[in-house]
């Protein structure tokens, strides 16, 4: 799923990486939010109309957490001075390394 998401959000990042040179970190920002919820909602829903099934455990127990906390800490990250610095992009991408270690088989 990994591959699969780095493949689909690369036009995301893209943009958002653009929007960022070019010192519109709305566009980012919004951009990246935007995104995720379209493929939390739009593509879930889809998804479950299509094949509907039980979410697995420990998506409810460990994703699910771990995807309100990120966005909590990202919030108050953007709260504090409306920018995203760079100390904490790389505390975002450490954090992902530290969530993609913990899920690895």
């Amino acid at each position: 799923l990994t591959i699969v998401a780095v493949g689909t959000s690369m036009p995301e990042f893209v943009t958002s990486v653009v929007a960022g040179l070019k010192r519109q970190g709305d566009v980012a920002f919004g951009n990246i939010v935007g995104s995720n919820i379209y493929n939390i909602l739009g593509i879930g829903g889809a998804t479950a109309l299509i094949a509907p099934g039980a979410v697995p455990a420990e998506i409810v127990s460990f994703d699910n957490l771990v995807m309100i906390g990120v966005s909590v800490v990202l919030v108050a990250f953007a709260w504090t001075g409306l920018r995203i610095a760079r100390w904490e992009g790389a505390a975002l991408l450490v954090g992902y390394g530290i969530y993609l270690y913990a899920i690895w088989p």
